[in-house]
């Protein structure tokens, strides 16, 4: 998934948003992100991640996926924006990142009569880059019905559901690994429910550029979705290259809807690698979404879709993303 900033959404292959941030990333190194993305997401699908639509004056650097200005320090670290992504993001040169890994408690979602999208992962790539290397768990609701289920995914490839079961208060871990040359590993484990699960997957364009812990509000080709009330996640172990991701200078991310409400809001670090998010903190009763797309899938875990999830096999025949369409983890940028 990508990181979407704060903004306005269009209806392109992938969701468009507006990030700001203070002093984390030189102009040289915004302007280096794509003028434009064009993923493949498929029509009526659903997507992680994102790149900010419109830019703001910081270094004059404006665009699709440029920053914005913006923001308070934190700490060591800046503080940002996006209507997708809440955590930590650790973003640098190209190859400069080979692992990412954290845990988490699987949070409960409250769950009303909108249908709405959460999802909670690691990775390497999507802040500043076109790729997402990821892997993590899903928290969605169906006409008052909540469904959880693991997941990985080669953004911008449609991501790859598990069949094994995923419940609220589950301890989850996940760790994301460049093994060079385009190859990595993705592991997902539930040791509540005593599975753990690893894929083997290539890529052609990532670029290790940057790390990630995150909650995120998945996306549709019309923008990002009503995001699920999901209480607290409580992300530890929170590592980028086996040591604190707060030692790379990671950026703060508060989730901010395109109408300026605080979605989701992560608290300081704790020993540079232990963190909060919580849902709300601007008055948000459930995410300040785009409307799910009329025809847009049931819950995860829900009947096979028309198309399927992804072609690349994991490690055990996993079950495609919920029927109509594909839930995508996209980038902070696209």
């Amino acid at each position: 998934m990508y990181l979407v900033a704060a903004g306005a959404c269009v209806p392109v292959a992938a969701v468009a948003v507006v990030l700001t941030q203070a002093g984390a990333h030189p102009a040289a190194q915004l302007g280096a992100r794509p003028a434009a993305y064009s993923g493949s997401m498929p029509m009526g699908g659903f997507g992680r991640g994102g790149y900010p639509m419109t830019g703001g004056a910081t270094g004059g650097v404006q665009g699709l996926h440029a920053l914005g200005a913006g923001g308070t320090a934190n700490a060591a670290d800046a503080a940002a924006t996006s209507t997708n992504w809440s955590g930590y993001a650790a973003a640098g040169q190209a190859g400069q990142f080979t692992s990412v890994s954290s845990s988490w408690t699987q949070p409960a979602v409250t769950c009303g009569a909108q249908q709405t999208f959460s999802s909670f992962w690691v990775g390497l790539d999507g802040d500043g880059t076109q790729s997402v290397e990821q892997t993590g768990t899903e928290a969605d609701c169906d006409n008052g019905a909540a469904s959880y289920q693991g997941w990985w995914e080669m953004f911008p490839a449609a991501p790859v559901f598990y069949n094994e079961p995923v419940k609220p208060g589950d301890a989850m871990s996940a760790k994301v690994v460049s093994n060079g040359g385009g190859s990595y590993s993705l592991t997902l484990s539930d040791a509540t429910e005593n599975w753990t699960q690893t894929t083997q997957q290539t890529s052609t364009t990532a670029q290790d550029g940057s790390a990630e812990v995150i909650a995120e509000a998945p996306s549709s080709q019309n923008g990002v979705l009503p995001l699920s009330n999901f209480g607290t996640v409580s992300f530890t172990d929170a590592d980028a290259d086996n040591a604190p991701i707060g030692n790379a200078n990671a950026d703060s991310l508060t989730m901010v809807s395109a109408a300026g409400v605080t979605e989701a809001t992560p608290s300081a670090l704790t020993g540079g690698n232990a963190f909060s998010v919580t849902f709300g903190g601007g008055g948000a009763t459930t995410g300040g979404g785009s409307p799910a797309p009329s025809g847009s899938p049931a819950p995860t875990g829900s009947t096979a879709p028309t198309t399927p999830a992804s072609t690349a096999p994991a490690s055990t025949a996993p079950s495609p993303a919920g029927g109509g369409g594909h839930r995508h983890h996209h980038p902070w940028f696209w």
